[in-house]
This record gives C-alpha cells, sequence and structure tokens, in this order.
C-alpha cells in the first residue's frame, strides 16, 4: 500500500518544540500520558492537510508559547511520484507551500492530503447542529464528485452576494436572486449526487458498528419540488427584514434515522461516537474508491467513551479500510493494534521511537 504521508516534521507547534516522525505505511501508534502532545501530533499532520486545527483553536493559539510563528513540513507520494507541503504561521498570516512553491488555497492541501479524524467530539456528527454534517458531504463531495468545489465556491460567492444586497435594502437583489437560484441548485444536484454514491457504504457501515438498521435522508434547505427561485421569491421580505437568506443549500442536513429501540440508546455519548465514526469510516471507504492511495485517517484516543466490545468492533472496521492510520492512546494495550506498526511515545511535548 502507497501511504498517503510518509513523515512529519513540526517545530514550535502547540507544546511542540520539535518533531519528527516517519510514518508507517498501514499503523502508527502514538503513546503517552494525558496532556502530553499527542493529539498536537495529530493536530499538526490535519493542519498539514487543511490549513487549520480540528480543535477548532486559531492560528495564533497553534504557535507554541513564547514562539513567533510555527512550521510544518511533510512529505505525501501521489501517483509514483514524491511531493513536499509546508505549512507555516507568520507576520503575514498562513503561508502554505508545495514543492516549493506559494499556493494561495488550501484544497491544493486537501487534494494532495486528503484525510479524516475521528476525535472525542466527532459525537458532534450525529448531535451537532447540521454544519456538521453539511461539511462531512462536502469533505466526500470536494475529493470523489468532478467539479464540486466549483459549484462549491460558486454558491458561496452567490450566498455573500445576495446577503450583501439584503443588507443594503434590496439594491440588485433581483439579479443576485438569480445568481443565487442557478448556484444553489448546481451545488445541491451535486450534493444528491455525493448522497446516492454514499448511502449504500454509510448505511452498511453504520449497522455494521450499531448492529441496527440505520438510514440517512438528504434535506437539501428548502422546499422539496419547489424550484429555489421560486422559494425565495416566498421568503423574501422575511429576508430582508433579518438581512441573511433564510433557505437554500446553506440550511441543508443530512439526517439520521434509526431503529426505535436504538435510537433510545443514541443518547449515549458512546452510541453516538460510533455512529459518527461509521459515517467518518463509510466516508473514506467512498473516496478509496476514487483517490489513488485512499485519504489518510488520524484516530484520537479511539478507547474514549467506548466500552470493549464496541471499541474492538471499531477498531476492527478500521483495519479492514485499507488505509493508512495514525492513532493516539495512552498505552500500546489500550486500543487492539496490528503487529506490523510504527510507535512513538510522547511525554512533554518531546517525541522519540518506541
Amino acid at each position: 500500500m502507497v501511504p498517503p504521508l510518509l513523515d512529519v516534521v513540526a517545530r514550535d507547534f502547540r507544546c511542540l518544540a520539535a518533531a519528527e516522525l516517519e510514518l508507517h505505511p498501514e499503523f502508527t501508534l502514538i503513546t503517552g500520558p494525558n496532556a502530553s502532545g499527542k493529539t498536537s501530533l495529530l493536530e499538526a499532520i490535519a493542519c498539514l492537510g487543511r490549513g487549520r486545527s480540528f480543535r477548532g483553536a486559531g492560528v495564533r493559539d497553534l504557535v507554541r508559547h513564547g514562539q513567533k510563528d510555527f512550521v510544518l513540513r511533510g512529505r505525501v507520494e501521489r501517483d509514483g511520484m514524491r511531493h513536499r507541503l509546508a505549512v507555516q504561521n507568520g507576520s503575514g498570516g498562513l503561508a502554505l507551500r508545495m514543492d516549493g512553491d506559494a499556493v494561495t488555497s488550501v484544497a491544493a492541501l486537501a487534494a494532495m492530503l486528503p484525510l479524516q479524524v475521528i476525535d472525542p467530539e466527532v459525537h458532534q456528527l450525529v448531535g451537532g447542529p447540521p454544519e456538521e454534517r453539511r461539511r462531512f458531504l462536502d469533505w466526500i463531495g470536494f475529493h470523489v464528485e468532478h467539479g464540486f468545489l466549483e459549484a462549491w465556491r460558486n454558491f458561496r460567492r452567490a450566498l455573500r452576494q445576495r446577503n450583501a444586497a439584503l443588507k443594503s435594502g434590496g439594491d440588485a437583489l433581483a439579479s443576485w436572486d438569480r445568481e443565487f437560484a442557478t448556484q444553489g441548485e448546481a451545488l445541491d444536484r451535486a450534493r444528491s449526487d455525493v448522497v446516492r454514491r454514499a448511502l449504500p457504504v454509510l448505511e452498511e457501515a453504520a449497522e455494521a458498528l450499531l448492529g441496527a438498521s440505520v438510514s440517512f435522508e438528504y434535506q437539501r434547505g428548502w422546499s422539496a419540488g419547489m424550484p429555489l427561485a421560486e422559494a425565495l421569491a416566498g421568503t423574501r421580505e422575511r429576508d430582508l427584514l433579518q438581512g441573511s437568506t433564510g433557505i437554500g443549500p446553506q440550511r441543508a442536513d443530512l439526517r439520521l434515522r434509526v431503529d426505535e429501540r436504538m435510537a433510545r440508546r443514541l443518547v449515549s455519548r458512546g452510541q453516538q461516537k460510533l455512529l459518527a465514526s461509521a459515517m467518518v469510516l463509510g466516508s473514506v471507504a467512498v473516496a478509496r474508491t476514487v483517490l489513488p492511495a485512499g485519504p489518510l485517517l488520524l484516530l484520537d484516543d479511539p478507547a474514549a467513551e467506548l466500552d470493549e466490545a464496541g471499541l474492538g468492533r471499531l477498531m476492527q472496521r478500521v483495519g479492514a479500510l485499507g488505509s493508512q492510520v495514525v492513532a493516539t492512546a495512552l498505552t500500546a494495550g489500550a486500543v487492539p493494534c496490528p503487529t506490523a506498526m510504527q510507535r512513538f511515545h510522547v511525554e512533554h511535548g518531546s517525541v522519540r521511537a518506541a
């Protein structure tokens, strides 16, 4: 298996003064006590592929205390060629580089280093706001649907312009209504294609981890069977009063339905984590059908919130994915791991091979 990420170097990132890891092509385990820097290593890898933290931290919060900036570097292999990625925070903001050349969009990093994360907050994918599930759908679309990124960008531009017209009292609103409707319908069609492609995989993964029937329903953000332009006309006065667009793809959601027995149990964080993890693993499986190397999967403390049986099912499913995995745990025995792997240990922000 060709791994997405060969190695990573972090300087002055979070609590890490200097860290260098050569990753195993299949499974890398990072152990250490709480607050030692394990999650910071995963965060550094994620930032290398996303240009942002998966923990919601601002860029300045990622710089080690007392330092001015951080530097992240890594090498990826794609189509038989090796590429260098770099992310640095300096006085001018975030600087992104690929093979030494500056890049202006994090989309270039994401395309070169596709990755997904399962962390202790992954349950928000199930119990959190619709924004979490829209971001989830759009991640799949970005990696598997040709033209998805362009459709998403065109729609976001139309949304910004329509909202600006609403705030200015309606100037040029008619023209932006037409553009918003056109681009909104295009993004909805792209998302609908993503859902049709992903649903069987997501439902199978969820049933395997939960042992219950799970279905997903895509809700596009305005009334079914009604053109977006017609729906906009009916909400124009309300939108003018509020100064923002109340319907459209920015209100879309992926609703989850489980059998009645399972629904009662989903109040448990552990059950929510299993279902959300199944969704993430399903998204990786869908992307693997298109991407040459498959996405990298980051697992932060997979044992958290799970009983032994749930953790066993999760790790069995992770192992069956065939993707490169980097995981953290308190100890090597805390999670079921494959025999072939690379191990590192972290203490007080210092990393060593174990």
